[in-house]
């Protein structure tokens, strides 16, 4: 079975950064698109940002230019870096591929306070 694990969250103040990993077992990223989720009290999980297996990038609006998405396939691995964080960005964050058709893992929390 596919397993995801996130990590690298943390509490932060607005302005710090964080980056996060997600390690995939028992799959290879490389065939497919990759993405960070986020979830936040009472909205669904969305995506915020996703990265091909070429390494093209997308994101949401609200994390353009704060964000960077990237991808070691040979690790299995995708990263977040998350810059100039806000308040807003607080939030459990998941992988999965895109779509999502995973299992999802544990995720890890983000908290920025003002």
């Amino acid at each position: 079975q596919v397993q995801l694990v996130e990590s690298g969250g943390g509490s932060v103040q607005a302005g710090g950064s964080l980056r996060l990993s997600c390690v995939a077992s028992r799959i290879s990223f490389g065939l497919n698109p990759m993405g960070w989720y986020r979830q936040t009290p009472g909205r669904q999980r969305g995506l915020v940002a996703r990265i091909t297996r070429d390494g093209y990038t997308m994101y949401t609006d609200s994390v353009k230019g704060r964000f960077t998405i990237s991808r070691d396939n040979a690790k299995n691995t995708v990263y977040l870096q998350m810059n100039s964080l806000k308040p807003e960005d607080t939030g459990v964050y998941y992988c999965n591929s895109v779509p999502s058709t995973l299992n999802w893992g544990q995720g890890t929390e983000v908290t920025v306070s003002s």
